[in-house]
């Protein structure tokens, strides 16, 4: 998938728990798991602003866009 999720990055620099921003963004903690592994499909702003907000970031600080790489490559 191009879309790197960088929620990890973010959460370290907060010194904060997947438990604790699952609870503070009102999504459980396997949602969120799913969202930070890059298994997600779909994200809703509701949910993009909810984290911006609890982490104190712009969404371009949690989501990038990566080229894919070549089967050949």
């Amino acid at each position: 998938m191009p879309i790197a999720v960088d929620i990890d990055v973010m959460l370290a620099k907060r010194k904060m728990t997947v438990g604790d921003l699952a609870e503070r963004v009102g999504i459980t903690p396997a949602n969120l798991a799913v969202l930070k592994n890059g298994r997600a499909k779909a994200v809703r702003f509701t949910t993009l602003a909810a984290l911006c907000e609890v982490l104190e970031c712009q969404p371009g600080d949690l989501l990038r866009w990566e080229a894919e790489k070549d089967a050949d490559d």
